[in-house]
């Protein structure tokens, strides 16, 4: 390995940035900060949260353009970095919040974040992403949805996308935040390996111990201006604390309660059983603060939720001489979860609404609240827990990770709660801050409300808490008190235990994974599909056994030639709803075109005339869907918002151009488009394997990654190089190319340019494709669903005609079909997330 490392050149910076600066909304992230990273080399970057580390490098990797300063990547200058080319240049992130894809399984994920050449000559594509996985310590089927995965997991998913590369760069934004010791000492041993190759490493993190085990040489941030530079080796730890807080540090940890045999007991646990632990027991004096340790993933997650009521459990808990079911523990607990962004924040709401939502009742006036009484209180807590935010208004998502920790802390408090429970608090914390979080538990502790802390961090667990139970595979191996906390004693209950797997949820993951196959199909994106299948030959065999006809070849022909309008319409309305968007405007699109192609598809107009008029029409829906898709992206408008508009445009301009039917559309064409196989029309074959190629381009180009990604996570999409403005516009311009295939089968049957004809398709084309399993979320979804989806709408419409029922029950049931649809994806996605 040395000998690889003195083949590189040393003495230029592989990333050199230099006079950086970054401001939002006034407010100055970066301010003329420079940093060169020497290939080779392993260099930390240390600050407070908020300090401007991750800001520094989404600047290095593209994601973020600063306002001003150079960028140079060996040597060289870069005008405009982009996601993308930046992996060109071979700089990777790992970033805090994994950039991963939830509704995407974990060979998409990997294969839409890296490039085909990554693949390339390294044999069966599964292999390979096996075997990369495993180096990194994952172990999870290739076909499991990223959203089943744990933090751990996902983090350890990023890990392996940006060691694949084999950089020249390799930025870590706290990578081990949510490790177990066995992942954080397998992810040192691959980062000392890369380095020995050459790769120069960007390390942020908050743990000194991490700096001295593995960086050369240190960057300071604090307040977004640069504040030193040293070797590692030649810096002390107080020195490189004194620069990163700006004062000297007291000692980490507040002393601990001196208890005694007088204190009263103010927890008890008594054999607590649930999903994912058994039988464990502790007994706490008021003013301790109860540990709870052991190798991530071993059960100390189900234990505390079932302790907040957040899951069943049985055994007693005692709170303050007061037992609590799970219906008082979810009332009086507050509860701060390790995975922030999931459960812990409402991200689109502003840091005092997060703050302020669990204690709403101190905030009431009579019947109202009070604003003024709310921000006083709210921006107290704040302010004790010294939160930085441009304002309590701010968006929460604007904050950075440590900040927005804290407002989940200042929400916890603000509940006034009899008992508070914190799964890994200070993950992503950054030194300073976690000093006052520190406190303030402590103080909670001794103002007689118990708290738990369940923590991967031993040596904390060590200097903040009074008793420590360490479990292992569900089980409490050990209870330590005392002078027996320590780091060793620790590590040592949990990775030396014998203890079976408790017979829990835990006892069955193993299983669970074994029996996958058909387990991820019928939480994967074809389940819909196949019960939709089986309810339309129900359907269809029930109406043939009441009117023989209903098989005849007129019959089929007719349904599949409404099935053809429909299911392109219905295509079309899938992509838009993959991307997270919608589209409104099919309906009257679809309506507009056969108005137009009413003044030139007719008997008495030349071939040529004709063609022209199908090619405006082909025209206009492109326009109609650039339109849509620079509205949502550029003109910043929703989704509904810029659809609705089209929508009533033109709804307007059909009525503009034709105020009632006229135009008979040209028998040849007609012709032409009822052109049949047996009793099946071409058109509908056309359709079918139109669906089966989109579908295929779905899962196996990136043209549909990109569109999955996109609707998936956005911000994740956008990381990984997704160009998103560029995807959104051609997805909706994709749309109504679509529409207008559409149209081309409407115009047929309609046979005549009708205004009033053609809106009813947004409706059925939305229930078509929320039939077919695409949700309305976006980000998964299946155009084979969407077809089978059109075919029992019409479907149901034929059965009405046959079965002799009135016009009214074709609304009901349809309405029923988009109830029973909406149940089950609901139904469904509960029970993949009980699985994690």
């Amino acid at each position: 390995m040395d000998t690889q490392l003195e083949d590189v050149d040393t003495s230029v910076a592989v990333l050199s940035l230099t006079g950086i600066s970054k401001s939002y909304s006034g407010v100055a992230a970066l301010t003329d900060v420079s940093l060169d990273v020497l290939p080779g080399e392993v260099h930390a970057l240390l600050g407070e949260n908020g300090a401007g580390k991750s800001t520094l490098m989404n600047v290095a990797s593209g994601t973020v353009q600063p306002d001003g300063g150079t960028i140079r990547v060996n040597g060289e200058p870069i005008d405009t970095l982009s996601p993308a080319l930046a992996a060109k240049l071979g700089i990777a992130i790992v970033h805090q919040h994994p950039a991963v894809l939830p509704d995407m399984t974990v060979l998409e994920n990997l294969r839409v974040a890296l490039p085909p050449s990554v693949f390339e000559g390294k044999g069966s594509l599964e292999e390979y992403a096996s075997t990369i996985l495993g180096e990194s310590g994952l172990r999870v089927h290739l076909g499991d949805r990223v959203e089943t995965l744990t933090v751990a997991q996902k983090h350890l998913l990023e890990i392996t996308k940006a060691l694949a590369l084999e950089p020249k760069v390799l930025v870590l934004d706290e990578p081990t935040a949510p490790l177990g010791q066995d992942s954080v000492d397998l992810l040192f041993a691959r980062v000392r390996a890369a380095v020995a190759r050459g790769t120069a490493v960007v390390y942020i993190t908050h743990r000194m111990a991490e700096v001295r085990q593995l960086a050369d040489r240190v960057t300071v941030l604090r307040d977004g201006k640069l504040r030193g530079v040293a070797n590692v080796d030649e810096v002390s730890d107080d020195e490189l604390l004194t620069m990163i807080v700006g004062r000297q540090m007291e000692s980490t940890f507040p002393p601990k309660y001196e208890a005694t045999d007088a204190d009263e007991i103010n927890l008890v646990i008594d054999g607590l059983t649930g999903d994912g632990f058994t039988e464990v027991s502790a007994a706490v004096k008021r003013g301790e603060i109860l540990g709870v340790a052991g190798v991530v993933g071993n059960g100390q997650s189900e234990l505390l939720r079932a302790l907040a009521g957040l899951q069943p459990f049985t055994g007693r808990v005692v709170v303050n001489g007061r037992e609590s079911n799970s219906s008082a523990l979810l009332e009086k607990a507050a509860y701060m979860p390790a995975d922030r962004h999931t459960e812990g924040l409402m991200m689109s709401l502003t840091v005092r609404e997060n703050a302020a939502v669990a204690a709403l009742k101190r905030f009431k006036r009579w019947a109202l609240l009070s604003h003024t009484r709310e921000v006083e209180t709210v921006g107290n807590t704040l302010d004790s827990l010294s939160v930085k935010a441009a304002s309590m208004d701010a968006v929460v998502s604007s904050l950075s990770g440590g900040n927005q920790q804290k407002v989940v802390m200042a929400r916890a408090l603000l509940s006034e709660p009899s008992l508070v429970i914190a799964d890994e608090p200070t993950q992503g914390v950054d030194v300073g801050a976690r000093l006052e979080i520190y406190k303030i538990l402590r103080e909670v502790s001794a103002s007689g409300i118990p708290v738990i802390v369940a923590s991967s961090d031993a040596k904390e667990l060590e200097g903040l808490c009074d008793q420590v139970v360490v479990m292992s595979r569900g089980n409490a191996v050990d209870t330590l008190l005392g002078d027996d906390i320590t780091e060793s004693r620790i590590v040592q209950a949990a990775v030396t235990s014998t203890a079976h797997t408790a017979n829990t949820r835990l006892a069955t993951t193993e299983k669970i994974a074994r029996s996958t196959p058909f387990r991820r199909f019928v939480q994967g994106d074809y389940a819909p599909s196949a019960l939709l299948v089986g309810v339309i030959v129900l359907l269809g065999a029930f109406i043939f056994s009441q009117n023989a006809r209903y098989l005849s070849d007129f019959n089929i022909f007719s349904v599949l030639m409404l099935v053809s309008a429909l299911g392109f319409i219905a295509l079309g309305q899938t992509i838009s709803l993959l991307i997270g968007g919608i589209d409104l405007s099919v309906g009257p699109l679809a309506g507009f075109l056969v108005v137009v192609g009413s003044f030139f598809v007719n008997d008495d107009k030349p071939f040529g005339v004709v063609g022209l008029g199908i090619l405006l029409m082909f025209v206009l829906a492109i326009a109609t869907g650039l339109i849509n898709g620079s509205l949502i992206r550029f003109g910043k408008f929703t989704a509904i918002a810029a659809t609705l508009t089209l929508y009533i445009a033109l709804q307007g301009l059909s009525f503009l151009l034709r105020d009632s039917p006229g135009g008979y559309i040209a028998a040849g064409f007609t012709a032409v488009m009822t052109t049949r196989v047996g009793p099946v029309p071409v058109v509908f074959i056309v359709l079918v394997l139109l669906a089966i190629g989109l579908e295929l381009m779905l899962r196996k180009r990136r043209w549909g990654w990109r569109l999955r990604a996109t609707g998936s996570d956005e911000e994740a999409a956008r990381r990984i190089g997704v160009n998103i403005d560029k995807t959104v516009v051609l997805a909706y311009a994709t749309t109504s190319v679509l529409v207008f295939l559409g149209a081309m089968v409407l115009m047929t049957q309609i046979g005549v340019g009708d205004p009033a004809q053609g809106v009813s398709y947004t409706l059925s084309s939305i229930t078509a494709v929320v039939l077919g399993g695409t949700s309305l979320l976006g980000g998964r979804g299946t155009f084979i669903g969407s077809l089978f989806g059109s075919i029992l709408i019409i479907q149901v419409l034929n059965a009405t005609t046959f079965l002799g029922l009135s016009q009214m029950w074709q609304y009901i049931f349809q309405g029923v079909l988009i109830l029973v649809a909406a149940i089950f994806y609901s139904i469904a996605r509960r029970r993949r997330k009980t699985l994690v």
